[in-house]
This record gives C-alpha cells, sequence and structure tokens, in this order.
C-alpha cells in the first residue's frame, strides 16, 4: 500500500476522532493507528527499494552507454586504420571519428542526465513521503500526548476531592 495512502487515513481517524469535552483533544483508537503505523512500516522499505532498484538501473544505463561509446570509438579508430593509406582519407575518416565520438560523448551525456533527472525525481518522491508519514506520526504522537495530560489532570481533580 502507498504511504500517502495511510497517511491520509491516519489523518481521517484524526479529523474523525470524538472530540473531549471543553478540549482540543480527541480520543483515538490507538489499536488502529498501530495498524497503520505497521503497514506504514512495511511500506517505507519497499519504497526504499524501487528507489535503490532505480538507482541500480540508472547505474547500469550509464554503464551500456559507456560501453556503446567506447565500442563506436574503437570503431572509429578501425576504420580509420584501414583508411590510412591516402592522406585525404585518412582526413577524411579522422573527421568521421571525431563526429561518431562526439555523438556518442552527447547519447551518454543524454542518457545520464536522463537517468539521474528520473532518479532524483523518486528520491524527491520519496523524501515527500518520508516527510508526509513523520509529520503524521508527530501529530499522532503529540495529540497521544495531550490525551495523556488530559488524563492525569482528571486525575490530581479526582484526588483533590
Amino acid at each position: 500500500m502507498d504511504v500517502l495512502v495511510l497517511i491520509d487515513k491516519l489523518d481521517e481517524i484524526v479529523n474523525n476522532a470524538r472530540p473531549m469535552p471543553m478540549t482540543d483533544k480527541v480520543m483515538i483508537d490507538r489499536e488502529e493507528i498501530y495498524d497503520i503505523l505497521d503497514q506504514m512500516r512495511t511500506t517505507i522499505p519497499e519504497e526504499i527499494k524501487q528507489a535503490r532498484w532505480i538507482v541500480k538501473e540508472r547505474q547500469e544505463m550509464l554503464a551500456e552507454a559507456k560501453t556503446e561509446s567506447d565500442r563506436i570509438v574503437k570503431e572509429a579508430n578501425d576504420q580509420a586504420e584501414r583508411l590510412v593509406s591516402e592522406q585525404e582519407v585518412v582526413k577524411m575518416a579522422e573527421r568521421n571519428a571525431a563526429s561518431i565520438m562526439e555523438d556518442a560523448r552527447a547519447r551518454e551525456r543524454e542518457i545520464r542526465l536522463g537517468a539521474e533527472d528520473y532518479a532524483d525525481e523518486v528520491l524527491e518522491t520519496l523524501e515527500t513521503n518520508l516527510g508526509k508519514f513523520l509529520a503524521a506520526v508527530q501529530r499522532g504522537r503529540e495529540r497521544l500526548q495531550g490525551k495523556s495530560e488530559l488524563e492525569e489532570g482528571a486525575e490530581e481533580i479526582r484526588t483533590e476531592d
């Protein structure tokens, strides 16, 4: 399940919680909150695994681009060596090799930048999800702490009577 859906569930539980009379505190089913938190704990590692997979894919794409670039350069060099016999042919081969190398570098750069952008987008989404998750957990803890303070206050009032 998506962490954002779980965060929305937590938010809904808090928003729909029964208010405590004469306070801004609410009553929340602790088991329901713990169930959602457990689901989040299982979901977040999956999202981290996906981010790692994306980084691995990016590295593989860069390696493929490097291999392709090396192959093209070798091919250009081989072609240039075959055409060494005439000076004009050699010059043309060098121009072709340079053009092929430039194309290969441009392609490698394009693939690398695309992979980096994609990885950055996924990591940004993960960072946002984790931030929302932490904010939801903090709100839940604050509300639970407020409930505990309310119960302590009620206990003090009973002991004073």
